[in-house]
Parts: C-alpha cells; structure tokens; sequence
C-alpha cells in the first residue's frame, strides 16, 4: 500500500504549490488593477493633479480670466467642464463654455465641502487651489466613482496584514479540508483495489464493491479473478486426471511387464537355448528392465510434481549415503568402459542433512545412471562430497560427449524436462534429471548444471 500514500501525497503537493502560485498571481493582479484604476493624487494624469494644474494656469487679466490653450483644449477633448468659485463670495467667477445648466452659480461651505469628496449633480469633481479661489473640475459622470465617505478605524488598518492572513489561512485550511475528505472517499475506494491486484497472483478469490467512482475497475477486477478461479480448477482437474492416468497406465503395465522380466530370466537360464538367442533374450530382459525403470521413475516423478510422495526424514549422512551408492554400482559389474572415481577427501567422513534417505539414494543414482546412459562410447564418472557453509554438496561429473550450450539453457531454465520441442534434448537428458530435481526441491535444496572440467556434463546438489 505504499503508492497509495504517494500519490495523495504528490496530489497534496500539487494542490499546496497551486495555491501558493493562484494566490501570489492574484495578489499581484489585483495589485496591478488597483494602480491603473484608483488615481493617485502624485500622478501628473491623475485628476486631482490635473485640477490643480489647471488653477495654477488659469491667469487673471483685469477682471476676467484665461485659460492656456493646451489645457482649454484638453478639456473640450476630454468634455471636462471648470468653474472658479471666488473664495470671499462663493460665486463662480469665471467658467468654461461646455458648462452644464444644471451646475449652480453660488455655493456654501456646506457644498464645497461635498464637491471637494463627491459629486456636483452626479459628475466627480476635482479641485485646486488659486490665488482668486477655487477651481473646480467636473468629469464626464461615468469616467470615475468616488468614494464619498472612504472612513476606516485606525485599528483595522494597521491589523489589516495579520486578518489578511488570517483569511487566506483560512481559505487554504478549507480548501485542504475539502481535498483531503474527496481524496480521503478515494483512498478507500482504491486501497481495496491494489490489494486485490496484490491478491491476484496469490490464486485468491477477489470479490471488490462494484459501486462508487472506481466501479469500472472493480467490475473487471471481479472478472478477472473468476476468469482465474474458473481456470485454476480446469488446471487442477487436468493435474489430477493427468495423475490418475500415469497412475493406472503404470499399473497396468506392471503386471504384463513382470510377466516378460519373469518369462526372459528363465529363458536367460535355459541350458536348451542356443547361444545367439540366450543374446537376443537377454537384450529383450536389459531393455525391459529399463521399461521397467521408467515406469517407476514416471510414477515417482508424477507423485513428487502433485505432493502425493510423502517425505520420511531422518538424520542422513550424505557421506556414507553417496559412498554406498558408487559401492553398489561397482558391485554391479559394471561394464569395463564406465569407471567411478571418489573424490570426496578423506576428511570428510560426515556431512549431516535431514532428509528423505530413499528419495536421496534414488536421486544419486539416477545421476550415475545418467552419465552411463548418455555415454554410450565409456566415460569416467568423478563423485565428490563436500561440506560448503551450511550445505552439503554433491557434484556428479563425467567427461563423455558432454551437452551444447543451448541445451544445458534448456535443462537449467526448462520447468518440465519431459516437455521440449527439441528432440536431441529429449533423448539425451529427461526424466532421470527432472526426478533429481524434484527430490531436491522437495527438500529445500538447488541442483544446478553445467559443463565439467573433465569434458563431460556436470550436476551439483546443494542441500541445507
């Protein structure tokens, strides 16, 4: 489950920086709106600036007044209106010629006071100062919105960066609360669905909610494990019936086959035979014998792939045990062109492993068997036992006609040595090296195989 904490996570992450970037780039919109739109009284295009550079141009000749020519004609272009309001009598003096009719000739304090912040009949009123009093400019009504009464308490002025953050931390809280609570809901609809994904492999049933936002996802999921389901017990039955048939093919055989192996041995025995067939019968007893042996080798192998070939460990001495089976097969008489060397040192007089002694004996066997087999032309078989950290290693080795590359990938990397395509690789090496394997990995141990340094094929057994 930890790419779930990981993507809320960066989902987290993306969220903060968003924020953080929403807010600098509306603070400095905002920022920017506010210095184009509110006129500053500094600025020399401001109104405020203009009505006062109005009043300082406005020049008095005798008893009438004049206006520069650049400003007259500003205001006519900008339909500004101005009006000079004598400071002893409070009437206006001196006016524009655009002057609206409905703006007063005479004044009280009272309305001065109110067109310095506000408004003459609905146009926005900018004033400055002159030596004959004061000038009024009037702006087309709809070119500015004064704020008449702009009173507000000392005290929330100078806290207003401490509630300004307040607010926004607020806003950001919020807006964590309501992200964490959505991505919280999806948590828990996608923490089930990972664990089914994990639960998958593990051949178990999945049975997920098919309702919610990820219900499309839980629907298939639920799909697929019955697909999985419905599969693995197909796989079983066949694993069974596959069981059931080498079990009953390698009964029946036995019984006709005991009967050849009975009838031959006789006939081996026979003092009326004639020397080429008492040859002949005793090539028909070898290779029923190897019938024989590859029945019960079928059926071991099929019980040890299905667990049906229960393991009676003991304390074993891998030693003796290995030294045993060289003993029997020289006992054997074997043929002149097959030598066995022992190269186990003589040191080592134990190597101690809990295991089964029969399944064990069987498999060392089945590798100096192979080394005869598949060595038809003679080869020297070197056994070796020796004690590595905590495992006991047992290395079968010949130097006969050895195996190519690709098929020692092959038998190394194949799960079932009786299943291959290439026909050289199934007669040369089957079933004996897959029952190795098997006894080996029933306990707990590796057999790995490569080439000898003599030539030949080499096989290694690790047990713990």
């Amino acid at each position: 489950m930890k790419s779930v904490p990981k993507l809320i996570a960066r989902f987290i992450g993306i969220l903060l920086l968003s924020v953080i970037l929403l807010a600098i780039i509306n603070i400095a919109l905002l920022g920017l709106i506010l210095f184009k739109q509110f006129p500053d009284s500094s600025n020399s295009d401001s109104p405020y600036q203009y009505a006062q550079t109005v009043a300082d141009n406005l020049t008095k000749t005798g008893d009438s007044f004049s206006l520069d020519v650049n400003d007259s004609t500003t205001l006519k272009k900008e339909n500004i209106w101005a009006v000079l309001i004598d400071e002893n009598s409070k009437q206006v003096i001196w006016h524009t010629e655009n002057l609206p009719n409905n703006v007063p000739n005479s004044y009280t304090l009272s309305d001065i006071s109110s067109l310095t912040s506000g408004y003459i009949e609905g146009y926005p009123t900018y004033t400055g100062s002159s030596n004959d009093g004061l000038v009024v400019l009037g702006y087309p009504k709809k070119s500015y919105w004064k704020h008449t009464t702009p009173t507000w308490k000392y005290k929330f002025i100078a806290n207003l960066p401490q509630i300004f953050m307040i607010a926004l931390s607020i806003n950001v809280i919020l807006i964590l609360f309501i992200y964490l609570w959505f991505t919280g809901k999806l948590t828990r609809s996608v923490n089930p669905i990972v664990q089914s994904i994990k639960d998958l492999p593990k051949s178990k049933r999945v049975k997920l909610n098919e309702k919610g936002t990820l219900s499309e996802i839980a629907v298939n999921i639920n799909q697929t494990s019955r697909i999985l389901q419905d599969q693995e017990k197909e796989l079983k039955k066949k694993e069974v019936a596959r069981a059931d048939w080498i079990a009953g093919i390698s009964h029946d055989i036995r019984t006709p086959l005991s009967m050849v192996l009975g009838y031959t041995s006789q006939l081996v025995n026979s003092q009326t035979l004639s020397t080429e067939n008492k040859q002949k019968t005793k090539v028909i007893l070898r290779q029923s014998e190897k019938i024989r042996n590859l029945v019960d080798d079928l059926n071991l192998s099929s019980k040890l792939e299905y667990s049906m070939q229960p393991l009676n460990t003991t304390q074993v001495n891998m030693v003796a045990l290995v030294r045993q089976v060289v003993v029997d097969f020289m006992n054997n008489d074997i043929e002149d062109k097959y030598a066995i060397e022992w190269l186990t040192e003589e040191s080592l007089s134990s190597c101690m492993v809990y295991a089964d002694k029969d399944l064990l004996k069987r498999a060392i066997t089945n590798l100096i068997q192979n080394g005869i087999n598949h060595n038809p032309e003679g080869c020297t078989i070197y056994v070796t036992v020796k004690q590595q950290s905590e495992q006991c290693v047992i290395q079968v080795e010949d130097n006969g006609v050895g195996i190519t590359d690709a098929q020692l990938e092959k038998l190394n990397h194949s799960p079932h040595y009786m299943i291959s395509r290439d026909s050289g690789l199934e007669q040369r090496h089957g079933l004996g090296l897959l029952i190795v394997k098997q006894i080996v990995e029933s306990h707990n141990g590796k057999m790995t195989l490569g080439h000898s340094h003599y030539g030949g094929l080499s096989v290694c057994i690790n047990l713990p």
